[in-house]
């Protein structure tokens, strides 16, 4: 079903942002004008037997041994392979997965660091088209849990651009 069917039906407004096919979240981020910690990734995680839709900021990387932890019950956890992800994202684009694994039968893990956002913008089922919404209408639509278990990525530095002195 698409995200936008979803939303509408349950009556939570959403803003669609049409935009050049991305490959990662943080060039989402950069297509969209929006600061990484506003873009909502989703990761699929194989825990155990099932799997565990991980929503976090694009700014960050799943922590796996943590959020193994902070499961119920704990488990060992991997980040699923494409082939998995795609067999559960039926009708997504390769590489666009939405935050609602309610929709697809996941439970969803929200990382507690996007609640200081005020809004979100996440992909919707292609990687040409996102949607931004507020974080608390979010947060109502989709069943979840929230814990930390997301890292924050360093950024690397580009060649040349280190000052130098003199």
């Amino acid at each position: 079903m698409p995200i936008q069917d979803y939303l509408a039906k349950r009556q939570f407004p959403f803003e669609i942002l049409l935009h050049s096919p991305t490959s990662s979240a943080t060039r989402l981020a950069r297509s969209v004008h929006v600061p990484g910690r506003g873009v909502a990734k989703a990761v699929l995680i194989s825990a155990g037997q099932s799997y565990v839709l991980c929503v976090l900021p694009a700014t960050h990387c799943v922590d796996l041994a943590r959020l193994g932890a902070v499961l119920n019950p704990p488990a060992l956890t991997r980040i699923a392979t494409e082939q998995e992800v795609a067999a559960v994202f039926l009708d997504c684009e390769p590489g666009a997965l939405p935050p609602f694994g309610s929709i697809y039968g996941l439970t969803t893990m929200v990382d507690a660091s996007l609640a200081d956002c005020e809004s979100i913008v996440f992909e919707a089922n292609t990687r040409y088209e996102s949607l931004r919404m507020q974080f608390g209408d979010y947060e109502r639509v989709e069943p979840h849990q929230s814990a930390r278990f997301a890292e924050f990525i360093t950024p690397r530095r580009r060649k040349g651009s280190e000052r130098r002195a003199g």
